[in-house]
């Protein structure tokens, strides 16, 4: 199979199942930054990391291809594929309690940064929230799964927690924000 079919030459671009969309359609926003996601989490993963949010990382690699494909087949179409789901904003929510209990409470806003892994779960969770944002307006024009909203709302509460976790993890103290006097 070649790489390269031209059709995008001309704007155009197939979803799951062979329709034909404009490279600029909402669908192809969503789906394109969970993809831009995966990529961010494929440069948190080259810094040092513990082994615990280095796991939780790599199997949330393989959901955003779950995700990716979801957001790229029409809901009408009768294409068998993997949904995102439950089970998985499950798996998300446990984590974050799991990784909340040996965190401090929050008493104010922390500026984002830190570690090179901590940073780069804040910028995640920035490409992640644009990502459930062209979700939610996909959703208001041409409905996609109703999962997927929540799950990337989960996965940004998620990226926030682990990028402290990790921080912690390095030794390194968050920074607070404080608003101008």
């Amino acid at each position: 199979m070649k790489i390269y079919t031209k059709r995008g030459d001309k704007g155009y671009t197939s979803l799951f199942g062979g329709t034909s969309i404009e490279k600029n359609s909402v669908r192809l926003h969503a789906y394109g930054t969970v993809d831009e996601l995966n990529s961010v989490f494929g440069m948190v993963l080259s810094h040092s990391l513990s082994d615990k949010g280095r796991e939780m990382l790599a199997e949330i690699q393989k959901q955003l291809f779950v995700l990716g494909a979801d957001l790229a087949t029409l809901p009408s179409k009768k294409e068998k594929i993997e949904r995102i789901g439950q089970n998985e904003i499950k798996k998300l929510e446990s984590w974050i309690d799991e990784l909340e209990e040996n965190l401090p409470g929050l008493t104010s806003f922390i500026m984002p940064g830190g570690s090179p892994g901590g940073a780069s779960l804040h910028f995640a969770r920035t490409v992640c929230r644009r990502a459930e944002r062209f979700t939610v307006e996909l959703n208001m024009k041409d409905p996609a799964s109703d999962q997927t909203v929540i799950y990337l709302n989960r996965l940004s509460d998620f990226l926030f927690v682990l990028a402290r976790f990790e921080n912690q993890q390095a030794g390194i103290e968050e920074t607070k924000w404080m608003p101008r006097k």
